[in-house]
């Protein structure tokens, strides 16, 4: 079983992620590996941190953890560190924030670089949700500028060599018994200059456009579910791929209709004479108005399910049924005639329930279990 990260970093859950991150650097530090050769349970516990603090340092990933612990961030993907290249591969990138630099290879700064996932929230209504539907919508992003093709540099001009780093990418200092190589700060690490930027995106190559994308939602999508958009975030530098757009859903509540997983319920009220006598009634589905039959004496709380007229799975497993539930409903501003009706009905019932109590009804025998009659023998 794997401890609480909060435990091990020995934060608190509302702790801010400076405090986070002060708590990682204390316990990196004492438990690294250079500081503790051989000792298996400083290596432990250098491997607890480490994989602590890259969840917790993530507001995604600490947001899947507080909401469903370790069982949640497995199912989204998060393995947690396997071995070693996997600790040291995130303890060198999160200790780089530190000291502001990322140990990736600096040279791939020099090459092309990836652009970022975009994350959009888009409402639809139950009834879209439920059906499918096509929406377009417009976001900002970044663009490959035109005028210089991503290249930052204005026509006919070239980048000049880093005088800082020497064109390395890299100045390296000393801190404790580290050596660390940082990210030159002049050049951030491609190892050039840009000395005659691209005036259209001052030399950045990149510049924030809006652009309409067209999203196609499934059939039986529900709140939180996501859509990925493959490339359809931000364009990469010096020819990197895009990013990737992921659309997270929120589907508005339904004023008649209540979804509970792949079912949909449905409250209808009924008169006193449609539950006793029965009747066909016409009844609101996701599919249109539909009649159906009442059967004779109904009582409140009692449902009738319509097999596979629900909400389409997802995984493409059929879909569920839609449940209608009905409640007899007590009449209000009677007419004169309907009270003369309601109290001979009246009158039949009562002679039928003293016929019933003569021989023994219910309330006799409640009355009796409870002591109120003298028991019999």
């Amino acid at each position: 079983m794997k401890r609480d990260y909060y435990e091990i970093l020995g934060i608190s859950r509302s702790s801010t992620q400076e405090e986070i991150k002060k708590a990682y650097r204390k316990l990196a530090l004492k438990y690294h590996p250079d500081r503790n050769p051989g000792d298996k349970e400083a290596e432990e516990r250098f491997k607890e941190a480490a994989e602590a603090y890259e969840v917790l340092r993530d507001p995604e990933k600490r947001r899947l953890y507080d909401a469903y612990g370790h069982e949640g961030l497995k199912q989204s993907g998060f393995q947690g560190f396997s071995g070693f290249d996997d600790i040291f591969g995130a303890f060198n990138d999160i200790f780089g924030e530190f000291f502001g630099f990322s140990s990736r290879d600096v040279h791939s700064r020099r090459g092309p670089q990836p652009g970022r996932d975009l994350r959009y929230d888009l409402s639809i209504t139950f009834i879209e949700a439920v059906k499918g539907v096509e929406k377009e919508i417009e976001i900002e992003r970044l663009e490959t500028c035109s005028s210089c093709s991503g290249t930052g540099l204005k026509e006919g001009t070239h980048p000049s060599i880093c005088r800082m780093c020497g064109g390395r990418g890299q100045v390296v200092r000393a801190e404790g018994f580290f050596r660390i190589a940082t990210t030159c700060p002049n050049c951030n690490g491609s190892g050039q200059v840009i000395e005659n930027p691209c005036p259209s995106c001052g030399g950045k190559g990149r510049r924030p456009q809006r652009q309409k994308v067209t999203i196609r939602i499934p059939a039986g999508v529900d709140t939180g579910s996501r859509l990925r958009l493959r490339e359809e975030g931000e364009a990469g530098l010096r020819g990197g791929p895009r990013g990737d757009l992921y659309i997270v859903l929120h589907v508005e509540p339904h004023e008649f209709f209540e979804r509970r997983g792949n079912d949909v319920y449905f409250t209808m009220p009924i008169s006193i004479s449609q539950a006793a006598l029965g009747a066909k009634v016409e009844v609101p589905t996701l599919d249109g108005t539909k009649e159906i039959e009442i059967p004779p004496g109904l009582q409140t709380g009692e449902s009738i399910r319509l097999k596979g007229e629900g909400i389409p799975d997802l995984r493409g497993l059929g879909s569920g049924d839609f449940v209608i539930q009905f409640f007899v409903k007590t009449p209000q501003n009677l007419t004169e005639r309907q009270k003369e009706l309601l109290e001979e009905f009246q009158k039949i019932e009562s002679t039928k329930e003293e016929t019933l109590q003569k021989e023994g009804g219910f309330l006799k025998k409640f009355l009796k279990k409870f002591d109120f009659f003298e028991k019999e023998g």
